[in-house]
């Protein structure tokens, strides 16, 4: 095994934004000095946690009506390449919506540190989660996957 794919589809992305938020967190604690006024903080948070949580559902429902695997730690048992609904729009709606909540947390926690996590949760989730489940995919669906890449953006 190579040393440096050693993490590739091994932690659940959902363990990852749990640990992502708890850095967030400790990023606020840590510098009081990056604490900035939002003054409306709390509609700006709820307003992003709703927008994750029509990502994060509909990414899940689409997966659920193809019967293909929610797991992702294993995208070579993907029994579907979906390209249709929401997966239109972006070709990762569930861990689009993760980083919608992370951002709201960012806000609520009103400080700027807590935002400097945020471009690296996606750098985490591209290098170690992304890229191999779109080697799997790729390997699945080939020219088809190939096409649907060329169509629509891995974020937005």
């Amino acid at each position: 095994m190579d040393k440096h794919n050693f993490l590739e589809l091994k932690i659940p992305p959902v363990a990852v934004f749990f640990v992502f938020a708890a850095i967030l967190w400790l990023l606020a604690i840590a510098v009081p000095t990056a604490e900035v006024s939002f003054p409306a903080k709390k509609p700006i948070a709820a307003g992003a946690a709703v927008v994750g949580g029509v990502f994060a559902g509909a990414g899940i429902l689409s997966f659920l009506r193809v019967r293909t695997t929610l797991d992702p730690r294993a995208p070579g048992k993907a029994a579907s390449l979906v390209t249709n609904g929401v997966y239109a729009i972006t070709r990762n709606p569930m861990y689009l919506s993760l980083l919608f909540l992370l951002a709201g947390w960012a806000v609520y926690l009103s400080n700027l540190a807590a935002l400097v996590a945020l471009p690296l949760f996606v750098t985490y989730l591209n290098r170690f989660q992304i890229l191999p489940e779109e080697r799997a995919l790729a390997v699945l669906f080939d020219s088809e996957f190939q096409s649907y890449c060329n169509r629509v953006r891995r974020w937005l």
